[in-house]
């Protein structure tokens, strides 16, 4: 059964990530892929450059770095990525 993803109520609520990878290498990280942000709310997307092997904490940091800080915390995210890759500051056991 297919579930639908709730429709958000204000921006940066509910935010879709996807990583686009074997990119040409460029910018000033010499990025070879892009971790695409969309706010579910307004649609337009967001390009990150990133690396294909990226951590997890590399990618919270970046994410924090460039949208979080200017807007607020996601409440909901979806990825094409494990589920791992979202368990990015949990505590060690």
């Amino acid at each position: 059964m297919i579930i639908p993803i709730q429709q958000p109520e204000y921006p940066w609520e509910i935010v879709h990530m996807d990583w686009v990878t074997a990119l040409p290498p460029g910018g000033d990280r010499n990025s070879h892929a892009c971790l695409v942000l969309v706010d579910r709310y307004r649609k337009p997307p967001m390009f990150l450059p990133c690396h294909k092997d990226d951590t997890a904490m590399d990618t919270a940091i970046m994410i924090w770095n460039k949208v979080i800080s200017h807007t607020r915390l996601f409440k909901n995210i979806t990825n094409d990525r494990p589920k791992i890759h979202l368990r990015i500051m949990e505590k060690p056991s």
